[in-house]
């Protein structure tokens, strides 16, 4: 559930792909079984395509990586974190609209 420019983050990379990033990165925590999670997919997939090589986007199954969602106490999906040199900057619970995610990168960037 991802489009070319979207990376898979996990317990194992979460360290290296996010938080040691020279860029700023946004990262989605969802699940499969969740609608709105579902819904908000297409549109961080069209954000990682238009910010590609400026920011990393990718996303974070719940589901299979419990450490990470625990350790950020994700009690809702979808949740939506940038960070920027290891720091959470900005966060989003629930729909969010695509032109809201992009302010908050460019702010980032």
């Amino acid at each position: 559930m991802a489009g070319q420019n979207t990376l898979a983050f996990t317990d194992d990379n979460f360290e290296a792909e996010v938080m040691n990033s020279s860029v700023p990165v946004l990262v989605d925590f969802w699940a499969p079984w969740c609608g709105p999670c579902r819904m908000l997919g297409p549109l961080i997939d069209e954000l990682a395509t238009a910010n590609a090589g400026k920011v990393k986007v990718g996303k974070v199954n719940t589901d299979d990586n419990r450490e990470i969602s625990l350790r950020f106490g994700i009690s809702s999906i979808p949740t939506i974190m940038i960070f920027k040199d290891g720091q959470l900057v900005k966060q989003f619970v629930g729909m969010t609209s695509k032109n809201d995610l992009q302010n908050a990168l460019n702010s980032a960037m």
